[in-house]
């Protein structure tokens, strides 16, 4: 099958079976957004969502958080991965948009891309969750999802799964896409053992079919 034909077919059955796939991180706006996407590095959607309540209540703004002590913002977010970097990165990240920016967060992926504890998957989804822009963040589900799908091949980095992806995703669907593989691949295409017989797009798995013959 050709790579085209492969990604017009899995597009398709991810169209008609997750129509409505979005991030499972609770906000309602870019500064929220922006702290659980930082919480969220090595850490399930389900403990941020459990720690931001609190935490978007004691610190409601980008203002709030760059005046906040480093003690205070640890301690509503120590039961997440490694809290003492994210605390640093959290502080850093409301001081540099309110003193860089005037207390508005950018929309350019390079220039979020300035701001402590946002690297570039983190840039892409703020940029395509929030701004719309065409863009397709790469985390660990998506890179293991798209190589088992045959979707990229040889990739070694996040960087060169998203060069291939977005060679064949249109730009208007970047942003759903990120989230169907995101969701596949927490809910079906697991790391250790993913669940094949449960699977809908094993008629177009590369690993399925090599798996199946071994």
């Amino acid at each position: 099958m050709r790579k085209k034909e492969r990604f017009e077919k899995v597009i398709d059955w991810f169209r008609n079976n997750r129509p409505d796939a979005t991030t499972e991180l609770g906000y309602t706006n870019p500064y929220q957004l922006t702290v659980a996407v930082i919480l969220s590095a090595q850490c399930t959607d389900k403990r941020v969502n459990l720690i931001t309540p609190a935490f978007y209540e004691k610190f409601p703004d980008f203002k709030q958080l760059a005046n906040a002590q480093p003690e205070a913002v640890f301690q509503l977010i120590k039961s997440c991965s490694y809290p003492n970097n994210k605390t640093k990165n959290l502080i850093g990240m409301a001081q540099k948009v309110i003193n860089d920016f005037g207390g508005i967060l950018p929309t350019e992926v390079d220039t979020l891309q300035t701001i402590p504890g946002i690297g570039r998957k983190t840039a892409n989804v703020l940029a395509s969750v929030l701004f719309d822009q065409p863009v397709l963040a790469v985390d660990t589900h998506v890179f293991r999802v798209a190589a088992r799908l045959g979707l990229t091949s040889g990739a070694k980095t996040p960087l060169q799964t998203e060069q291939q992806l977005v060679r064949f995703i249109p730009e208007e669907l970047r942003s759903i896409a990120h989230h169907w593989l995101i969701l596949h691949g927490r809910s079906t295409c697991i790391a250790r053992k993913p669940k094949c017989p449960e699977c809908g797009l094993t008629s177009l798995c590369q690993y399925y079919e090599k798996h199946q013959t071994l």
